[in-house]
């Protein structure tokens, strides 16, 4: 049984900054770590292949722990959930700080990929505590904040890491997560708004182990061989892992995830969107800097450093932000399922502009801006679907549960363009570099995804996903006994 308690006095002006601010430090954990994972080998006195653990193990562990914290917060408030997940980045940014060898760091990686829960939980604190009227725009805010921080953050990462020590980093990532923590606490109020039941234990154990059992092959099987026993057993295990998972959540009182209410149609498919959306922003993010780093001498690459690439995708981020209140705006009138739709054909169209632009830096700054455009159109809606569709006591575990989505959706985009770049290679020196046309496949990969998105989220019934914006504008009532 859930219940809503009356809630402090909130003002948006605080709870909307303080709330984006988390989101987007959570974010900037993700390429963190991008500008030293060609050192990291020498840094550390590891091997190439398990440096990559420190990227690995911070993207399983945000998939794991994301679905956890959002059910947490839902049973036991969503600010302490919220306080607990900057405690486990601050932990996290400390190990790594300190860490000289490679498991200390690949540990605190993981810790800091727990934080990512940060943002599922902010956009459901925003649906328990502010106005109907600031709602849209600022939940569009929180979604991208996802995409800000990961753009952001890479030229901030290579300017550290170049001018500054490597350690640096990880020092200032701490000393973030306490600032978010200190505002989480002075600033945030108790949302007011719990479910009833006891946290599923037995949920938690289940999904975590199915999900390290298939997205870790998906990640490692360019390494471990696609067709090798060590990426086929553990990737056919989670799949009966999770068909059991799903079996025992139907039946369980108290679930991890509400299984009947992910199968509505509004959510089953904002969810099915949200995996392709994800894949489709992921891939600029692989084919995109590349493109800007390879030597002139290849013919199509554009000679940039890390600090000069990370500038030329930094203006991705700040699109985002400045159109996440536009999209709240067209989902006010027309519905969060139109621009769902027309944010992953922005996507789709910004990929065919790299494909024609991708000789010339500003050609690629301008398609990159395209997509973040629509990703941030997309992103800002998914949420409004996803919360209007279920109770008001599950808002933080559907949210997350749609954020594991886009991380699985991440997950494949990494492989499969992986496999593409690393199979169609030309010749530089002596050494195999990703091909142009493995580049333009790339590209139409990722803009055939996003079509597919706008497919799927057109299947989306318009009168539900009508009614889903118009109770998300609802105020949050007090729950009778």
């Amino acid at each position: 049984m859930s219940q809503t308690l009356p809630a402090p006095a909130a003002s948006p002006r605080a709870i909307v900054p303080v709330l984006a601010f988390a989101g987007i430090v959570a974010a900037l954990m993700q390429t963190l770590v991008v500008p030293l994972i060609g050192d990291l080998p020498q840094l550390l006195g590891t091997t190439a292949t398990d440096a990559t653990w420190v990227i690995t193990a911070t993207l399983l562990a945000a998939a794991v722990v994301t679905p956890v914290s959002g059910r947490l917060g839902d049973l036991y408030g969503k600010r302490p959930v919220m306080l607990g997940c900057t405690a486990l980045l601050v932990v996290g940014s400390l190990v790594c700080a300190t860490a000289s060898s490679v498991v200390p760091m690949i540990v605190g990686r993981a810790f800091q990929g727990a934080a990512m829960g940060l943002i599922p939980l902010g956009i459901s604190v925003m649906r328990d505590l502010l106005p109907p009227e600031r709602l849209g725009s600022s939940i569009a805010l929180m979604s991208a904040s996802l995409g800000i921080g990961g753009a952001l953050g890479l030229p901030a990462a290579a300017a550290v890491a170049e001018y500054g020590s490597w350690r640096g980093l990880f020092w200032g990532a701490a000393v973030l997560a306490l600032v978010v923590a200190a505002l989480v606490h002075r600033f945030l109020p108790a949302s007011g708004v719990t479910a009833g039941g006891r946290f599923d234990v037995v949920g938690a154990l289940g999904l975590g182990v199915g999900l390290i059992c298939v997205l870790l092959p998906i990640t490692k099987g360019a390494d471990w061989g696609w067709a090798s026993g060590r990426t086929l057993v553990p990737l056919v295990a989670g799949v009966v892992v999770l068909l059991v998972w799903g079996a025992y959540e139907l039946r369980t009182p108290d679930p991890l995830v509400d299984l009947r209410v992910t199968a509505r149609p509004v959510v089953l498919l904002t969810n099915l969107a949200s995996v392709v959306v994800g894949f489709a922003m992921y891939a600029q993010g692989l084919v995109v800097p590349q493109l800007l780093q390879l030597p002139t001498q290849t013919g199509y690459g554009l000679g940039q450093d890390m600090l000069q690439m990370g500038l030329w995708m930094a203006p991705g981020g700040i699109v985002m932000m400045v159109v996440s209140p536009v999209g709240a705006r067209l989902s006010h009138a027309r519905g969060p399922r139109t621009t769902l739709a027309l944010g992953a054909l922005i996507v789709s169209l910004g990929y065919l502009s790299a494909i024609a632009l991708m000789g010339s830096t500003w050609g690629l700054l301008v398609a990159v801006c395209v997509m973040s455009a629509g990703v941030g159109f997309a992103y800002g809606a998914m949420p409004a679907l996803i919360m209007g569709s279920v109770p008001i006591s599950e808002t933080a575990s559907a949210n997350s549960v749609n954020t594991l989505m886009r991380s699985i959706g991440t997950t494949v985009s990494s492989a499969v363009i992986g496999v593409v770049l690393s199979h169609m290679t030309t010749d530089l020196g002596g050494v195999p570099l990703p091909s142009e046309s493995g580049f333009q496949v790339g590209l139409l990969l990722g803009a055939a995804a996003a079509a597919l998105a706008a497919g799927v989220a057109l299947l989306i019934p318009q009168r539900a996903a009508r009614a889903a914006e118009e109770s998300i504008e609802s105020p949050v009532e007090p729950a009778r006994a």
